[in-house]
Order: C-alpha cells, then structure tokens, then sequence
C-alpha cells in the first residue's frame, strides 16, 4: 500500500478526496496539507510515495507546492488533479516537477487507477507533442464507435459493461480496443484512458456532438 499526501487549499476537496482513496486498497493518506502555506516541512515530515496535488485557485500556489514536492521527495510520484487539460496548463506543470497530469473530470474508478499506474512507474507524461499556441491538433483518426468505447473506458467501464451498453459482443468491444490502442500508440486501457484525458479527445468528441 502506498503512502500518499493529499495537498489542496479546500477542505471540500480534500473530503471528497479521502472519500475516493478509502474505498481502495492501493493506497494509506500519512498527510492532508493545506495548500495555500509552504509544503515542504510536512512532506518531509510524512515522507510519502505519492503526492496527490489538488489544483490551487492560485496558479502561482499550484506550481510552488509541485516544486517543493520534487525538491523534499526525489523518489515520489507527483500527481496534479487539474480542473482544464489545456495543453499549456498541462506543459506548465510537467515543468515545474508533475509526473502525471490527471482532470478532476475522470470516473473516481478511473482516478484511482491512473494514480496507482503513474505510482508503479507504468504511466509516464512526457510535454512532446504538446502544440502550445494552437486551440486543438488533428488528434487521432478515430472513427465515431471508437471515440465511443474509448469515453466509455475513460468513464471505468469494464468490456462486458461496454457490451452491454452498446448492444455487442465483448470480442467486437475487444476489437475495437486493440485498434485505439494502435492509433493512440498505447499498449492498455489505462494508458488509452490517461491519452484521452490528457489530450482532451473527449471534450472534442463533445464539442462535435453539440455542434
């Protein structure tokens, strides 16, 4: 079981946080950190694997506990719950010291998964591909059932959940997950699912159902 720290300037959040992490059994909270103060002597204190940062209303808040996590914790991972996956908010804090950038958005089954993944080593961020300046890249040529099953794995869906909802079989569920794992260039669904969050496929895929 990993130790983790919850940093949040919320109480709210921070309830709601705790709520999430005890209905598993990956992780141990050593530490609830008010965000609006310096960090550093309570993570030194707790010494955690993992640090959850809850984002600040204050940006400058925000990057300044990251930093200190890396500067105090070397071996943690650090993970930013941020509430737009914007590419500049996302590059910003993968600059300052985030491991992992995951949208307040995502199915608590989901949060939960990614965060164990990104502790394991088995997710890693990278800023590449990251086309600052520009509102949205041409994205993966997904077709409409893809986008579809891939929203659904985001939202924590299991193949026979997905089978059941879509009126198909699981081996049609199964194949159309091995094609978005090739375009997406992922080998899992919880990397897919970090992708689509990460690169904001799903809030494309509605921007284009409103429309």
């Amino acid at each position: 079981m990993k130790r983790l720290a919850i940093v949040a300037d919320q109480s709210w959040m921070i309830d709601a946080y705790r709520l999430v992490v005890r209905q598993s059994m990956c992780f141990r909270i050593v530490a609830v950190i008010d965000g609006r103060r310096p960090a550093s002597a309570p993570l030194r204190h707790a010494q955690p694997d993992v640090v959850l940062i809850d984002e600040m209303r204050d940006p400058v808040n925000t990057s300044a506990r990251i930093r200190e996590a890396g500067e105090e914790l070397p071996d943690a991972k650090i993970l930013l719950l941020a509430s737009a996956m914007d590419r500049r908010r996302v590059a910003d804090a993968l600059n300052a010291g985030a491991d992992a950038v995951l949208s307040k958005e995502i199915h608590p089954v989901t949060l939960i998964t990614l965060m164990r993944e990104t502790a394991n080593g088995n997710i890693f961020h990278s800023t590449a591909g990251l086309k600052l300046g520009r509102e949205e890249g041409p994205g993966p040529a997904l077709t409409a059932r893809e986008f579809e099953i891939l929203h659904m794995v985001a939202e924590g869906c299991t193949n026979a959940q997905i089978a059941r909802e879509l009126w198909v079989t699981e081996k049609t569920v199964k194949f159309h997950l091995s094609n978005v794992y090739r375009k997406l260039g992922v080998t899992n669904r919880t990397e897919a699912s970090h992708y689509a969050h990460t690169n904001e496929l799903l809030e494309r895929r509605s921007r284009r159902r409103a429309a």
